[in-house]
């Protein structure tokens, strides 16, 4: 079914907003205006919706235990947040960690992102992937169901890779720690790809699924600021693997951004990423200012 934004906002009931202006900056992405009023409009029913689905999927699991004579252990909701490159689902990932945490029910939410997958720049020289950064096949897949398959099967300690943006590259020895979340967030441009006929994929995991959907030249149109927002700040740093962009001038840094949107992100969005929307469970509907306009639920 699909809501308008008005009718959307009144399911949050008496959901309360428990993020200041102060938290929403520190969460709020490059050249992404969300603020409060967004908040409150669009998240806080969504909390509420996931914080039902999250019971109910943890009665499903309390009957099955009762049934084989067991004292099941809670098994680790996941959520899975795809989209495209500058839609704005990082924000949303990061938005939803913050607020599913202070809920009594589940105050342990961690957040992976698919990128800690990726293959190191050195691998992806090897294959020639380099121009394919951010396509399925840059990624370990195999690695990716693996780590998530044993999260949900109650492992209670796990190490993710770290993927720094501003090296452009998995960071040798460094760690992020999972032990077992009440709710696992797993973000990232290719979450809700299928898998083959013989194989999982990391999507069979999901209790629920969210993409993040704008429309192709409003898309493009945000990277391209972010694009320019990044030049300025973070390309500048001398670690940064971008540190020459920061050099160019304002005409070739756009003519940059244009070519590696053109030839990379709307390619993997067109043939990869928008075909999977279909399959989320829920979608965020973006206007051409960033704010959601519309959210399309699957109801069964």
């Amino acid at each position: 079914m699909e809501l308008d934004r008005e009718q959307w906002r009144r399911l949050r009931k008496n959901t309360p907003l428990t993020l200041t202006e102060e938290e929403l900056e520190e969460l709020r992405g490059v050249e992404d205006p969300i603020d409060l009023t967004e908040v409150t409009d669009i998240y806080l029913p969504l909390t509420r919706l996931l914080n039902l689905h999250f019971t109910g999927s943890r009665q499903r699991n309390a009957a099955v235990g009762a049934f084989l004579g067991e004292k099941a252990q809670p098994v680790p909701y996941v959520l899975g947040i795809a989209g495209s490159v500058a839609v704005g689902k990082s924000t949303t990932a990061r938005l939803l960690h913050t607020l599913l945490a202070r809920w009594p029910e589940h105050p342990r939410v961690e957040l992976v992102t698919t990128d800690s997958f990726l293959y190191p720049n050195k691998v992806l020289e090897e294959r020639g992937l380099m121009h394919r950064k951010g396509f399925p096949e840059s990624y370990d897949r195999r690695a990716l169901v693996r780590f998530v398959a044993n999260v949900k099967a109650g492992v209670p300690y796990m190490e993710v890779p770290v993927y720094s943006h501003l090296e452009y590259d998995i960071v040798p020895g460094a760690v992020q720690v999972v032990r077992r979340p009440d709710i696992l967030i797993i973000e990232g441009l290719n979450v809700l790809q299928p898998a083959g006929p013989t194989t999982l994929a990391v999507c069979d995991f999901f209790d629920f699924s969210i993409y993040v959907d704008a429309r192709v030249e409003d898309i493009r149109r945000w990277y391209i600021e972010r694009f320019h927002k990044l030049r300025r700040t973070a390309f500048s740093d001398p670690k940064s693997y971008f540190r020459h962009i920061a050099d160019l001038s304002y005409e070739e840094a756009t003519k940059f951004a244009e070519k590696v949107w053109r030839e990379i992100n709307e390619r993997n969005l067109i043939e990869n990423i928008a075909p999977t929307r279909a399959r989320a469970d829920l979608v965020l509907m973006k206007g051409p200012d960033h704010t959601v306009r519309r959210v399309r639920l699957r109801r069964t």
